[in-house]
């Protein structure tokens, strides 16, 4: 039996991987899986019980048997963690900020490496994050290093708050990308480095479709998808 198609696309954030991943997905019919939106959710649970994000021992008790899920609506991919939906709680600056400080811790990694591997199971996915082709899915058959220039980053990041609603300044985005970016690449477990066998693609002129296109070709020329 063929192993269900996996496709990992990494990069910064801001540089369009849940938009790219999303439309790939959609096209291949394959499932859309934001592997940052795991470690938002733990960090959610985390900051909620009071607990500093940088306490491993403390962190490791409390996510023993903590729940993701990912759903959706049909347009939409959905959070729930413990079965409530958390969506749009895990978007916030502080979740933000905590999330970078949980990834760094080695047991949160592997519990959920192990969940986002398990969400490959069935027909397949298009999964995005910071390691997904060098830890999550190193396997896999084609794996994206998306790009793009720190201000176009800045930008496309605010644009998407402003869109969900969220209070939000140029500056201040620019200066959490920044940060995110520090912390991503001091990561001792799985920092945030291409994979040796990653096409890299600059986003900073290219339209969501573009880059979508691009992925898309690559797919077929490696079999992966139908002409």
């Amino acid at each position: 039996m063929n192993k269900p198609l996996v496709i990992a696309i990494d990069g910064p954030a801001g540089a369009g991987k849940s938009t790219v991943a999303q439309k790939v997905a959609e096209r291949l019919g394959l499932a859309y899986v934001d592997s940052g939106a795991t470690y938002r959710a733990v960090a959610l649970k985390v900051l909620e019980a009071g607990v500093p994000p940088e306490d491993e021992q403390t962190v490791s008790r409390l996510i023993g048997e903590i729940e993701i899920q990912i759903t959706t609506d049909g347009v939409q991919p959905h959070i729930l963690l413990d079965g409530r939906d958390v969506t749009d709680k895990i978007r916030t600056p502080e979740v933000t900020l905590a999330a970078a400080k949980v990834s760094r811790l080695p047991e949160v990694r592997t519990k959920l490496v192990e969940l986002q591997r398990g969400y490959a199971k069935g027909r397949g996915v298009v999964m995005e994050g910071r390691d997904i082709g060098t830890v999550v899915f190193p396997d896999a058959p084609l794996k994206i290093f998306l790009k793009a220039d720190p201000e176009e980053r800045a930008r496309r990041r605010l644009g998407q708050d402003i869109k969900e609603g969220r209070d939000a300044t140029l500056e201040q985005t620019a200066y959490e990308i920044g940060r995110r970016d520090q912390l991503d690449a001091e990561r001792k477990l799985s920092p945030l480095v291409p994979a040796e066998d990653a096409t890299r693609i600059d986003s900073t002129l290219l339209t969501a479709d573009q880059v979508v296109e691009r992925i898309l070709e690559l797919a077929r020329e490696r079999k992966l998808a139908e002409e």
